[in-house]
């Protein structure tokens, strides 16, 4: 039975930044900037991470599809929020994936999530899924502020692909292009030039014919070659593996910018939505030696589609020209943030255990006897004169759309990205739900407004270290009001 790729999906952040902006506001510094100051990049908003963007990009993935079925999960990132709490079963939880899944994150190299996919493909424990989401932080007037982008893919690898694997080839060198050490916020880059001659100019292009070769693939059979890297890398990479320049897929540089370890699979997710039956697709993976992984799409590739895929995400923009906003969004700015922001935001870990189907999972209850859906779910059914006990069973909002029925617009109470938005949710259905607002316009919220919810930081407690995330209601694709 061939293995492979059975669903994709990607996961894009609604937040551009035009790189003429970024070159605008350091001129005085940098004047050099003005020559990359093309196109724009993509940013997660302040309550966006790797879990939160790994999340979306799985369930654009998984659709309405049953998630009965998955067996493991592989998360890969180099930007993981915690260092010592499973990523990956956050992920598990918010998606309500079974608890009998085998979780594992992936870390250490920009081909993380490569090397996950490999792995996921060569494995064996049922249906996998694979997510590589990455938030890197760049220095404020530095190349890497132009040029990188926040974002995640997602891959179920099994039975019966779209895209069936057949076969990989790796290479371990310790070539240092780039490192980040423990506790640094910030990567150190060596010179560009040196990483396009020995990298991209004889690592990856050895290991690319190597792979070829090894699969017994010849180099004109490749409809499709996804190279991550700098500009012009992917023609340079398919000239020396003898391969055509018109099968080099578009590294989305110009709309969106690299979102390291994620790229290369959310490159492969894009080309998947357009690939034919037969077409023979080659992945790169480079950092600290280089992943080559082959597939061949076949006549089911047409069949399954992601709810909004690289495209639709691309298409869901919010142009922001305001630098010292995106600064402040992205943490790059210590800002006054009053003392309304001093909170005592500590988790208890035992509520949140007990809690955590309904906090991650977002499962509410409904009454088996008057069928009335609630969030929480309790013990006595809130049903009008049918205060029904212990009659609730599991049921899941994260997935349901809704619509506003009221909202309040608050510019005292602190929010990192004022005004903050909140109000009830009514759920197709039944069920309602007190939530904050995300990825709203100011002005742009009225009651009948079509929801969609959304996995997203709820407040972050710095004094220890920890995230807390809850769901958030944000404008459905092409909200309107109802």
């Amino acid at each position: 039975m061939a293995i492979g790729i059975t669903r994709f999906g990607a996961y894009i952040p609604r937040l551009r930044l035009p790189r003429a902006a970024i070159a605008e506001a350091n001129a005085w510094y940098n004047p050099g900037l003005k020559g990359m100051a093309k196109g724009e990049r993509c940013f997660a908003n302040w309550d966006e991470d790797a879990i939160t963007m790994a999340v979306e990009a799985a369930r654009d993935t998984l659709g309405e599809s049953s998630r009965d079925d998955v067996g493991q999960l592989v998360m890969a990132s180099t930007t993981f929020p915690f260092a010592d709490r499973q990523n990956s079963v956050v992920v598990k939880e918010a998606l309500n994936l079974p608890d009998a899944v085998a979780a594992m994150d992936v870390a250490g190299s920009q081909r993380a999530g490569t090397s996950a996919l490999r792995a996921a493909c060569l494995g064996s424990g049922g249906p996998t899924l694979v997510v590589a989401a990455e938030k890197r932080a760049a220095k404020v007037a530095g190349e890497a502020e132009m040029t990188t982008g926040h974002a995640a893919a997602a891959f179920l690898i099994g039975e019966d692909p779209v895209a069936e694997f057949l076969g990989a080839h790796s290479t371990a060198v310790d070539m240092v292009d780039h490192y980040r050490s423990s506790g640094e916020d910030y990567d150190y880059n060596w010179e560009s030039r040196w990483v396009r001659e020995i990298g991209f100019g004889e690592i990856v292009p050895n290991a690319v014919k190597e792979a070829l070769s090894r699969l017994s693939l010849k180099a004109s059979e490749i409809a499709h070659l996804v190279v991550a890297g700098p500009s012009g890398i992917g023609a340079r990479v398919a000239a020396q593996s003898g391969i055509s320049a018109t099968a080099v897929a578009d590294t989305l540089a110009a709309t969106m910018g690299d979102s390291g370890t994620a790229h290369p699979l959310l490159l492969l997710a894009d080309v998947l939505e357009r690939a034919r039956p037969g077409e023979i697709i080659v992945v790169v993976g480079f950092g600290q030696g280089c992943d080559v992984l082959a597939f061949r799409a076949t006549d089911r590739i047409g069949s399954v589609r992601p709810l909004l895929g690289v495209r639709g995400w691309l298409a869901r923009r919010a142009e922001m020209r305001n630098y010292a906003r995106y600064l402040a969004l992205t943490g790059a700015l210590d800002i006054e943030r009053g003392i309304r922001a001093e909170l005592d935001q500590q988790t208890a870990a035992t509520v949140l255990y007990r809690n955590r189907k309904a906090v991650l999972g977002l499962i509410g209850g409904r009454c088996t006897k008057t069928g009335t859906v609630q969030f929480p779910m309790t013990r006595v059914s809130v049903a009008r004169n049918a205060h029904e006990i212990d009659t609730q069973e599991p049921y899941p909002l994260a997935d349901l759309p809704g619509k506003v029925l009221t909202f309040t617009a608050d510019r005292l109470a602190y929010n990192p990205n004022p005004p903050l938005y909140f109000g009830t949710v009514q759920f197709d259905g039944g069920g309602r739900l007190t939530a904050d607002f995300t990825d709203v316009d100011e002005g742009a919220v009225d009651v009948g407004m079509r929801t969609r919810m959304m996995f997203r930081i709820r407040a972050v407690d710095e004094v220890r270290g920890f995230t807390k995330y809850f769901w958030k209601a944000a404008p459905a694709f092409n909200a309107k009001v109802a």
